[in-house]
């Protein structure tokens, strides 16, 4: 990620901080507008364009998606204002903005476990993955698988998110896009996503003050993903970001043969 980017990306965020009245139907404008700057390289170029005026790119964005709603036409023109280093990182931009809209507009669902759960199932079917991941697959119809397999086990905006994120991957693979909204969804709500490798399900006391004890060490609030992996034997392997806490008994064990072995 360019500078330019990096600082575009601070100032849409800002911006969609400062906007009241976020919904669903926000998000779902965003994910539409993304896709349609995606799919043209002249509408993306022009609005990536360093060499055009802010006032020319932001007018652009009024002409463009004069249909959307007021609160939209607001972000996607401070999308448009600011100074992007490629297309696709505009894209990016606000692609990003449309995940955390959703966040917003469904505060109280648990998008980050939900998100989590859709990767595992990703994982552990291949078919459905090279399905999603296919470049030959119509996008709607890939939409439309995803709205299905998800109707009464996930929340109107994890749905939203995964439908939506399928339908322009980008060469992107399907689980590198799951991945990246759950991060945008727990940097919106402030908050760090901890993956947890157990070889046994944990209780609800046990997460609680697994929650409670990351939360200390990282000085933020933590959502936790478990995995239930035999591979493990005991113990726990957590993983937070590039931060790995490895205290299963394979670990130990490994530790132990390598010390032996030297």
């Amino acid at each position: 990620m360019g500078s330019a980017t990096t600082q575009a990306l601070a100032a849409s965020t800002t911006a969609l901080t400062a906007t009241s009245g976020l919904t669903l139907d926000s998000a779902r404008e965003l994910f539409a507008a993304a896709r349609q700057v995606g799919e043209s390289a002249g509408l993306s170029g022009a609005l990536a364009d360093p060499s055009a005026p802010a006032a020319a790119r932001e007018a652009l964005v009024a002409r463009v998606f004069a249909g959307f709603s007021a609160p939209v036409q607001r972000l996607l023109a401070a999308v448009a204002a600011e100074r992007w280093s490629s297309p696709d990182d505009l894209v990016d931009g606000i692609e990003e903005l449309a995940v955390r809209s959703a966040a917003v507009g469904a505060a109280e669902e648990d998008i980050e476990g939900q998100l989590f759960s859709v990767s595992r199932l990703v994982a552990d079917n291949s078919e459905l993955e090279l399905a999603l991941g296919s470049r030959l697959g119509d996008a709607t119809a890939k939409g439309a698988l995803i709205e299905k397999l998800l109707t009464g086990a996930a929340g109107a905006a994890t749905t939203l998110i995964v439908s939506s994120l399928v339908q322009q991957p980008r060469e992107r693979r399907v689980r590198q896009l799951l991945s990246r909204a759950m991060r945008i969804v727990s940097a919106q709500r402030d908050r760090i996503v901890a993956t947890v490798h157990s070889a046994a399900a944990l209780s609800e006391a046990q997460r609680t003050r697994l929650s409670e004890l990351l939360a200390t060490r990282y000085g933020r609030p933590v959502a936790l993903n478990v995995v239930l992996d035999p591979a493990v034997v005991g113990g726990l392997r957590v993983q937070v970001a590039d931060d790995v806490i490895d205290g299963s008994i394979s670990a130990r064990l490994a530790d132990l043969r390598q010390k032996l072995a030297g």
